[in-house]
């Protein structure tokens, strides 16, 4: 037995719980006066002597789901915290051992064991509904209801229910563990299911570069039709063309995008026999001595779009009365082409010329519009 005057803690042994208060106060006044630096040596004496108290209570949980030397790692870390939070004055050292060593282990269980991450207010409400579910099942002879369980906690079902799935949580069902029976499969063989549009992604992004090849108005019809679900009627209407021409586009891009995606070099673009003339970039110079003409004809792309800049440049550059652009001609413009008219409005602003765009396309007169291009349009 030690006495409350022993200066030295007494060897490490395991011989009742009364050695432990006995150890400590002990503890107590051998550190009495000293400075922390030279607590240590005390300290890890009294933690050796009661390393076999904290494993008794860790063995008391086991047996569910965690190692038993987990347990005893988490058990003797909530006994080092409460040597170095005792206090002689506050009572036994045994009993708040004990309330910090299991609120250590409580708290584990709690915070590091659920194999997914679950909100603490679910939890607690876990471990609640769990209590009531077997003092229910004992007083009904029964698994107790969903209603049955809300009127005992005085929660909403709906909050019953969520922690109920919740509980899965504490410990799922491994994607790697085997089904049963002579097959070899595993569960996560049995989740999910083939994903057909997997197949036209190279498909896809293969279209997607192709589709940069094609004229402007040919990538524009070819995305109102099956991106926006617009009838072939609809597209005439939007470009002023014929539905039989809408459908003759369709057909030849179709035609072109196939050939490009079993080729290893796409094919060129080519026109329509019929549609040579007016497809073509067409920029033509006609000067008078009022004003000056820029005629555009085709489609006024990436690859025409250089071509018109500078024949307006030029024209401005001339001097000119006024400067009318005739698109008359053109099928359609894209960006490029729309950068190209502004640049050429915005030198002949700058040089006091006037600008004009004449006999514009429903189409190209849309897209005007969209740009904000605020030179006056005659349609």
């Amino acid at each position: 037995m030690f006495g409350q005057t022993t200066t030295t803690t007494p060897p490490p042994t395991d011989r009742g719980l009364e050695d432990l208060d006995a150890a400590a106060l002990a503890y107590a006044a051998r550190i009495a006066g000293l400075p922390p630096e030279r607590r240590g040596e005390a300290r890890e004496d009294l933690v050796r002597f009661a390393l076999p108290f904290a494993g008794r209570l860790a063995r008391r949980y086991r047996g569910r789901g965690e190692p038993l030397e987990d347990l005893e790692q988490v058990a003797r870390l909530g006994l080092v915290n409460a040597v170095d939070r005792y206090d002689p004055e506050r009572g036994s050292f045994t009993a708040y051992a004990a309330i910090t060593i299991v609120g250590e282990i409580k708290r584990h269980f709690r915070d590091r064991t659920w194999g997914v991450h679950v909100p603490r207010r679910l939890r607690d409400l876990i471990l609640e509904v769990g209590q009531a579910t077997s003092a229910l099942t004992s007083e009904l002879s029964r698994a107790p209801s969903v209603a049955e369980l809300a009127a005992r906690l005085e929660t909403p079902e709906e909050e019953i229910l969520a922690a109920l799935e919740s509980a899965a949580g504490y410990s799922p069902a491994s994607l790697n563990a085997p089904v049963g029976g002579e097959s070899s499969a595993e569960f996560g063989d049995l989740v999910g299911e083939s994903d057909s549009d997997l197949e036209s992604v190279d498909d896809r992004v293969t279209i997607s570069g192709l589709l940069h090849r094609l004229p402007w108005r040919e990538r524009r019809i070819l995305a109102m039709r099956f991106y926006g679900n617009q009838t072939q009627a609809e597209i005439a209407a939007r470009f002023g063309i014929s539905q039989m021409h809408v459908s003759r586009l369709l057909s030849r891009a179709l035609t072109w995008l196939r050939q490009a995606m079993l080729a290893d070099t796409p094919p060129p673009w080519q026109n329509g026999a019929a549609e040579t003339e007016t497809a073509r970039n067409r920029i033509v110079v006609k000067r008078t001595a009022e004003r000056t003409v820029v005629e555009v004809g085709g489609e006024i792309d990436r690859d025409g779009a250089d071509q018109l800049r500078r024949t307006m440049l030029e024209a401005v550059a001339g001097q000119p009365r006024e400067l009318v652009v005739d698109l008359d001609g053109a099928g359609g413009v894209d960006a490029g082409g729309i950068a190209a008219l502004v640049a050429g409005r915005d030198a002949a602003i700058r040089t006091g010329v006037p600008v004009r765009l004449t006999r514009v396309q429903p189409a190209v007169g849309r897209s005007l519009a969209a740009a904000g291009l605020p030179a006056p349009v005659d349609a």
